[in-house]
């Protein structure tokens, strides 16, 4: 049995777990304040939350570690929790998806730490702990993809195993559709962004040519946008990994605008788009301006050029790595 803790920001990590789960023939656990994802085979363990107290006392302990405030009832808890169950089930090892406080708690247990490593600046005293304590590193991007973990020291940075995107869904050949208006989809995750509605609004009427679709706070969630990124001509996206995952399964081009995150994750991504030869566009910004001749410029890249970013082959790289 192995254990998979995932974070509860943002729905990227439960997409790993999950696939992950399905790819491996022993059992695994999850371990989240989050629900289960549909479809998910195995256990869950429904932890506590650590982050609803109304006060925040040192929550980085000096700058060693990313979230243990003092004095918090939900962190008490949830640590307790994932104690209880290393001791009860003794798990071969831990997928951490992601925290560096859950990774030196379960190496403190004897098990070991397979940690999935985030693109950005990581170079602080806690990501470099949580490293140092895992047995493997591995990135939901492909080796191709230089400058993902800037300033991360050497030693750190060669022990990294990058499987590649790592979508739902299986990479899709695109075929021409039938006639009409092209369409531009854009694509918010669950991250959060700082996207206004004027400056949507604003967009689409430059380009009324295009036929819009949003999903995300802007327009509807959608837990599977599988079907419309299997419409549209072009996507509109923040620079999150399961996002840009799955649009790389779909073979869509796209324009990408980076959202502000911690360890600069999203500015790091995109910066290493645009110098990859990656079929987007890549914004500091949402733009204010010259949406129609964007998107008619990010409708002549080649789609297939994604197939170096997501092969669809990460899930099983990533089992085969987690297995052995």
């Amino acid at each position: 049995m192995i254990g998979y803790y995932v974070h509860h920001h943002g729905r990227g990590h439960s997409h790993r777990a999950l696939e992950l789960a399905r790819h491996l023939t022993e059992p695994v656990t999850g371990l989240s304040s989050l629900p289960a994802p549909e479809g998910w085979p195995g256990a869950w363990v429904r932890l506590d939350q650590d982050d609803l107290s109304s006060t925040v006392s040192d929550p980085t302990a000096r700058g060693r570690l990313h979230w243990v405030p003092t004095a918090d009832i939900g962190l008490s808890a949830r640590t307790a929790q994932i104690s209880h169950w290393l001791d009860e089930h003794r798990p071969r090892l831990v997928v951490v998806d992601v925290s560096v406080e859950i990774a030196v708690l379960a190496r403190l247990h004897g098990v070991p730490v397979v940690t999935v490593v985030l693109p950005g600046e990581r170079s602080d005293p806690a990501h470099l702990l949580g490293y140092d304590v895992s047995t493997r590193l591995v990135a939901m991007w492909p080796p191709s993809a230089r400058g993902m973990l800037p300033g991360l020291p050497r030693t750190i940075r060669g022990r990294v195993c990058a499987v590649g995107a790592l979508s739902r869904h299986p990479v899709r050949v695109r075929t021409s559709r039938a006639p009409g208006r092209p369409r531009v989809l854009l694509m918010t995750g669950a991250g959060g962004d700082d996207l206004r509605a004027a400056q949507i609004e604003r967009a689409q009427l430059q380009s009324p040519e295009w036929e819009w679709t949003v999903l995300g706070r802007h327009g509807v969630w959608a837990d599977d946008p599988s079907s419309a990124l299997s419409e549209a001509d072009v996507v509109v996206t923040a620079a999150g990994q399961n996002n840009l995952a799955e649009i790389a399964a779909s073979r869509t081009p796209a324009v990408v605008v980076p959202q502000a995150r911690p360890f600069m994750e999203q500015r790091t991504t995109a910066t290493v788009l645009a110098a990859g030869g990656w079929p987007v566009m890549v914004e500091d910004r949402f733009p204010d301006e010259g949406w129609s001749e964007r998107l008619q410029t990010a409708s002549q890249l080649d789609g297939s050029l994604w197939s170096s970013w997501c092969d669809g082959h990460a899930a099983q790289r990533f089992a085969d790595l987690v297995a052995t």
